[in-house]
């Protein structure tokens, strides 16, 4: 019987599993994962025990699977966004501590802008995303800095698409998003009030390596009270420390690996 017969390659089924588990499916039974991934009761049970003895899944007290802790450290450990994420982390608390909003981190995938980073403050507005949640490109103030600075093949490719409306202020139409974008590249910060939650705003700055290239971008959340413009200043400043910051050797890591 071939592969696809039977739901695709092993590694398909792998993937379809452990890509099952998110936010809204923390935790799940096999039955659970069935239904989700369209593969066999027993397929699934089969591939999950392998990947509990792996430590990609573990068991909860009712028998039922959530991503394990050793799937968790070799992402962490050998993600490609790692040494960003260090970089950023230092000045990602400096503006937490000053302005109490929340603080993120995006990177370019795709068609979304995937967070890999965020801190928090009590009285802050909360964000609609979590730590590796994606926001499509054209609605969040990171996306939008992101598209700003990708190459126009990108750009094309998402005003050419279909552009979901949040609130009523999200911006939908090609020709405006593409004003917005050059605007974008004009000041260096790009705004989004009520865009994706109405009475929340947030503003984001470009994050760039020593080359120059955007790498990333850095936003804050806040309420949408007019305020966002008092923020650009520090967060260009951060993103300019987080630049100088990119591959330069951690001297914490050296002195670890050598010990």
């Amino acid at each position: 019987m071939s592969g696809s017969a039977v739901g695709g390659s092993v590694m398909e089924r792998v993937v379809r599993i452990v890509e099952a588990f998110g936010p809204d499916s923390p935790v799940l039974g096999v039955s659970e994962l069935s239904r989700m991934t369209g593969l066999h009761v027993a397929t699934v049970s089969r591939y999950a025990d392998g990947l509990v003895t792996a430590g990609w899944l573990e068991r909860d007290e009712q028998r039922r699977l959530r991503a394990g802790v050793r799937l968790w450290e070799v992402a962490s450990r050998a993600s490609a966004v790692s040494g960003l994420r260090g970089a950023a982390m230092p000045f990602m608390e400096d503006l937490s501590a000053v302005h109490r909003h929340h603080v993120q981190l995006g990177v370019l995938k795709g068609h979304d802008v995937l967070f890999v980073e965020r801190l928090g403050s009590a009285p802050a507005v909360a964000p609609v995303n979590e730590v590796a949640g994606r926001l499509p490109l054209h609605a969040s103030s990171a996306g939008l800095v992101l598209l700003a600075f990708a190459p126009v093949s990108l750009q094309d490719e998402v005003l050419s698409g279909p552009l979901h409306a949040f609130t009523g202020r999200t911006i939908t139409d090609p020709a405006q998003l593409r004003r917005v974008l050059a605007q974008v590249r004009s000041t260096g910060h790009a705004t989004c009030a009520g865009h994706l939650v109405t009475g929340a705003c947030s503003v984001a700055v470009p994050v760039r390596d020593r080359s120059g290239a955007v790498v990333a971008a850095m936003s804050l959340i806040m309420p949408d009270d007019g305020s966002a413009h008092l923020c650009v200043p520090g967060l260009r400043a951060a993103c300019l420390g987080i630049g100088r910051s990119l591959g330069v050797p951690d001297p914490r890591r050296e002195r670890a690996a050598s010990a």
